[in-house]
């Protein structure tokens, strides 16, 4: 991972390196996850259902890890990005994903197995892909930039091919 290896981690803390990173594995994830429903990686069903389900409550913690640890390095700026007062318009990106992703818990806790149940979980997660994308394209930080646009990229396009090819399972 090229970001390992960026200057712009010299002098940063422990815990915003983790902040950051769980970010960057938090997008990563997203390349995966809209395909496992697919069934274009080839794998059993009931197998990609219990990933598709593991790799959703990694990304909750992933996102609770990244805005917990940047609230931690500097608790005025989550705030400010929380309430949409930040400068920065990755910050509205990051806070609207960050919502998806809690609204998207919400929604599977509490879903009933039904057709519109699929719509509106593919939908607000799509958003959370999207919003995610473009929250990290905007960040100039430890990820360098071509890698950053291919994972982005990668993940819109898997986002993408899932709502296209919507399944009828899951």
């Amino acid at each position: 991972m090229l970001a390992a290896f960026s200057p712009y981690l010299a002098f940063r803390s422990t815990t915003y390196i983790v902040a950051g990173f769980s970010g960057i594995l938090c997008l990563s994830l997203f390349v995966l996850q809209p395909l496992l429903p697919l069934n274009t990686l080839n794998i059993h069903p009931v197998r990609a259902r219990w990933l598709h389900r593991v790799i959703g409550l990694s990304v909750v913690a992933l996102t609770l890890i990244h805005v917990g640890g940047l609230y931690l390095t500097s608790p005025p700026d989550v705030i400010d990005a929380l309430l949409l007062r930040a400068p920065t318009l990755f910050s509205v990106f990051g806070v609207f994903a960050l919502w998806g992703v809690i609204l998207t818990l919400a929604i599977t806790i509490f879903r009933i197995r039904t057709q519109t149940w699929r719509i509106i979980h593919q939908t607000i997660s799509s958003l959370v892909i999207i919003a995610t994308a473009i929250h990290a394209l905007q960040i100039e930080g430890a990820m360098e930039p071509v890698t950053k646009w291919v994972v982005c990229v990668a993940a819109v396009f898997a986002t993408a091919l899932a709502v296209i090819k919507r399944p009828p399972h899951l």
